[in-house]
């Protein structure tokens, strides 16, 4: 049996009195795991193995939000990091690094003829929306999935406090997989960018993203595929080249690096020459050691075959839960769906309980079990086929008790915690 999370409380209050949400993310707050019910605090990690800081030890699936691509630790990351560190981390100049990881990513990437580079997600998205805009001298864009905090795109969220009306006008959401949502915002807006997730939780439909390729074409839209989870997770070359779709402009981040930060804007060159114009300076985006673990990184996904190892384990991981699914008798209101590399269990409201109460009580129940997951599968290298045999038999034990819960209206019983709370719904 798991022990309590009593460091855990003590560090969130703590956190509290100096740090607004106890977190500097979202989905690493109480907010997205439920106090008192699993943890808040990680203190360390190795492989796919993270340990809280009440000494509780998980596999991890959630890896630092797509982050960790590797595993924690990766020993050839940590060594390319730590033989760069010895020389300098942040120069007053540029360093031939930048030029090296510039070129391997232009080598691997179908539309990247120049690259910039970034810390966050959030910068590289707004990055490519300035650029298009100066490109096409338009102001409106169209967004589809998630693409970080700024103005531009926050605004169109249920997350808008703080932003001008006058921002959030610009910004239009049309619906993935419907390309007529997208036309009669084209017909409507000048359009300077749109702006999408290539995939997130449903596979495009045929023709779907050529389609939106060629509406852009036909109407003078720059388009931007936001490739922060998708790049060098679902191939090494992105979705855009599994799926056979060239964007004008590409953003990525998380998994590029195996945690440290770093995010790139990549894409034609006669857009990315604007670079020049517009104003795009960071004094960190130069920075070493994340350029170092970037090079080792994509290095060895492609010496390992990492992409297939995520792939095939994620492949045995969603069929394992949808078998599950069918075994317990839930497909009326649970799913699998999304990319084997990247899926997600879908629960929807059942009975008396939101999907928020459900969800709380099943990463409490996981939590138990020795897994950290939210409600995706977020695999990296160092996860095995035993780590997989272990979320199965959990899924297989907690199953049953969502379900009991819900027939005997009991969750407030089997649930100990603080329920979730909705940040915003996005995918």
């Amino acid at each position: 049996m798991m022990s309590q999370y009593n460091k855990s409380n003590e560090h969130l209050e703590s956190a509290l009195s100096y740090i607004p949400l106890g977190a500097q993310t979202f989905s690493k707050s109480q907010m997205a795991f439920p106090k008192d019910a699993a943890p808040l605090f990680l203190s360390h990690g190795k492989g796919c193995m993270v340990s809280d800081v009440d000494g509780n030890e998980y596999i991890d699936f959630v890896n630092g939000l797509l982050a960790i691509s590797l595993g924690y630790c990766d020993p050839d990351v940590d060594q390319s990091v730590m033989q760069q560190m010895q020389s300098g981390v942040s120069f007053s100049l540029s360093h031939p690094i930048e030029t090296s990881v510039a070129k391997k990513i232009c080598e691997l990437i179908p539309c990247a003829e120049q690259v910039r580079f970034a810390k966050n997600g959030s910068d590289a998205t707004s990055a490519a929306i300035r650029l298009a805009r100066a490109f096409t001298n338009r102001e409106h864009v169209a967004v589809c999935g998630y693409h970080g905090w700024q103005d531009w795109y926050i605004g169109s969220t249920s997350r808008n406090l703080g932003v001008p009306k006058a921002v959030q006008s610009l910004t239009h959401t049309f619906q993935y997989n419907n390309l007529e949502s997208l036309r009669a915002i084209l017909e409507a807006n000048e359009i300077a960018a749109v702006i999408m997730e290539p995939m997130n939780v449903a596979f495009p439909e045929a023709g779907f993203l050529q389609g939106v390729k060629e509406l852009c074409e036909q109407f003078g839209a720059v388009l931007i595929f936001d490739e922060t989870i998708t790049g060098f997770r679902f191939d090494i070359g992105g979705a855009q080249s599994l799926f056979g779709v060239t964007p004008d402009l590409a953003t990525f981040g998380k998994g590029i690096a195996n945690g440290y930060p770093i995010s790139v804007i990549c894409g034609r060159a006669d857009i990315m020459a604007l670079m020049n114009d517009i104003f795009f300076s960071g004094t960190f985006a130069g920075e070493t050691l994340s350029l170092a673990a970037a090079l080792a990184t994509i290095e060895k996904m492609q010496r390992d075959d990492v992409i297939n190892h995520v792939t095939t384990l994620g492949d045995t991981l969603s069929k394992g839960v949808q078998h599950l699914i069918e075994t317990h008798n839930t497909q009326s209101w649970m799913s699998v769906s999304g990319h084997p590399s990247w899926s997600f269990f879908n629960i929807a409201p059942q009975g008396n309980y939101s999907a928020l109460q459900l969800r709380s009580l099943f990463i409490q129940e996981m939590a138990k079990r020795g897994i950290l997951i939210n409600c995706s599968h977020n695999l990296s290298f160092s996860h095995k086929a035993h780590h997989i045999d272990s979320l199965l038999t959990a899924y297989d034990e907690v199953l049953p008790i969502l379900v009991n819960a819900v027939e005997q209206q009991c969750l407030d019983k089997c649930f100990t915690g603080t329920p979730l709370e909705n940040v915003f719904k996005v995918r």
